[in-house]
Order: structure tokens, then sequence, then C-alpha cells
């Protein structure tokens, strides 16, 4: 079908869910890095980096859906890792349990979020696709933070 509409995800897991982000949203991925902790910040922001001179700030999506993370072997300083976002021309960094995949989904495919999933508000989600064993949610990462908050992380730069 031509009239089809297809968009990327960049998904990865948060504790037991898999998540995605539209990958034009997605600025690139890394692996972690020392955070630097900023005093007096909203308890889901972890900290800074500097990234190649640029000054992110680092986001704990855990502690903002206050969901439990993973405690896995030895390996998870591997798979673990930032993604950065380019939110309204601010980078911002995700903390991540682990990067997925990419993948294409039709915008038909996405469907209407349950009313509680996982403690998460479903103000934030842009909707769920159905996987074979399980799901995928995605997140609307514009809502993820209001305004203020999003100025406030900004202004941590």
């Amino acid at each position: 079908m031509a009239g089809d509409t297809q968009f990327q995800l960049v998904t990865f897991h948060l504790g037991e869910e898999l998540y995605g982000v539209n990958i034009m949203d997605v600025k690139e991925i890394v692996k972690v890095q020392s955070v630097r902790v900023i005093p007096n910040a909203p308890y889901y922001v972890e900290g800074i980096i500097n990234l190649r001179g640029e000054i992110i700030p680092i986001i704990a999506l855990h502690k903002r859906f206050n969901i439990k993370a993973v405690q896995s072997a030895e390996d998870a300083e591997i798979e673990g890792g930032f993604i950065i976002l380019n939110i309204d021309n601010s980078k911002i960094g995700i903390i991540i349990d682990k990067v997925a995949r990419v993948v294409t989904v039709k915008a038909e495919d996405v469907k209407e979020p349950p009313q509680m999933l996982s403690g998460i508000g479903t103000e934030y989600i842009e909707g769920v696709i159905r996987e074979d064993d399980g799901y995928l949610i995605m997140l609307n990462i514009r809502k993820v933070f209001n305004a203020k908050e999003l100025q406030k992380i900004i202004d941590i730069q």
C-alpha cells in the first residue's frame, strides 16, 4: 500500500519495558560516561556530561517514571548508555539500560496506550505498538517534560 505512513523509532530498554523515541529526535547514542552532579537540579536530572565540548544535561527517566533500574551482570556498562535527544534545538541525554534496535513502524500499527502502563503516565506516551513478545511503548519526548521543566533543564547547561 503506497499510502502507508511509516517512521522509525530508536528502541531501548528501561527496566523491564521496551520504549521507543522517534529517530528524528535522536542526535546520537553514546556509551556511559561519568556524569557531573549539579546541586539543586530537579530530582530526575542526573547531572551533566561534556560531549566533545558541548555540555549536555542527563536525565534519569527511571526517576522520572519511577521505574526500577535493571540490576544485571558486569556487562551492564557495555549495554547501557545515553541517548542524546535534540528537543527544540536543545540537547538532552536520557539514561537507558540497553539500546535495542531501530524499527520501522507503520502509523496504523500505533494504538492508544492503556490507561495505566507500568506506572508511567499515559500523557508521556504517544502510543503502543504490539510486538510478538509484548509491546513497544512509544514516548512523546516533548511531553515527558513540560515547558517550565524543559527550561530548567536547558538552563543547567
